[in-house]
């Protein structure tokens, strides 16, 4: 892997979704984002929900940041077998005769958060492992700031900026990383 080839050890990744990232780090923690598991549930829930399954989802996903794991997912067993069969409730378009779920946005939601409740508590089995993607964002934002205010920057000239900002946030940048990057 080109990171540890670089020097870095990978204790631990910290996601939004993960995409290929299950794959990539195969073998290392995971930790699927808080605040990113939230907004995922909201967009199924809406933040003002009607029906009492949605309403319930939204109540449970808002205990997420300060509730234990076995907690959290004990009352996330109960959410499920409480309303398993309306989540699974299916409605057949009279058009195509095709069935959909009937609560299709609810249902994903629902989906998405089993789907990552074993990622969700990794950062309570070792303290070191952050249970957001904020201070990662927080880096970049600052990042986004500096290269913003340059912005008819050819891209080789980008990638020099960002590259001395990456090197100057790094510890100890040898002499062969300095020749590299310049």
């Amino acid at each position: 892997m080109y990171l540890e080839n670089l020097g870095y050890t990978i204790l631990s990744v910290t996601g939004d979704g993960f995409g290929g990232l299950r794959t990539a780090f195969s073998g290392i923690p995971l930790q699927m984002c808080h605040v990113h598991m939230e907004r995922l549930v909201i967009h199924g829930t809406t933040r003002k929900p009607i029906l009492e399954a949605g309403i319930a989802l939204l109540a449970l996903i808002k205990t997420l940041h300060y509730t234990d794991g076995n907690t959290f997912k004990n009352y996330f067993k109960k959410y499920i077998s409480k309303y398993q069969s309306f989540l699974n409730e299916k409605t057949i378009n009279l058009e195509t005769g095709k069935s959909d779920f009937t609560h299709e946005p609810l249902h994903r939601a629902a989906l998405s958060l089993m789907r990552f409740l074993p990622e969700l508590f990794t950062f309570e089995k070792n303290k070191n492992i952050s249970r957001t993607t904020n201070s990662l964002e927080g880096h970049f934002s600052h990042i986004r700031d500096i290269t913003g205010i340059h912005r008819g920057l050819s891209r080789s000239h980008l990638e020099k900026v960002l590259n001395s900002i990456f090197l100057a946030s790094t510890i100890a940048p040898t002499e062969k990383k300095l020749k590299y990057i310049l």
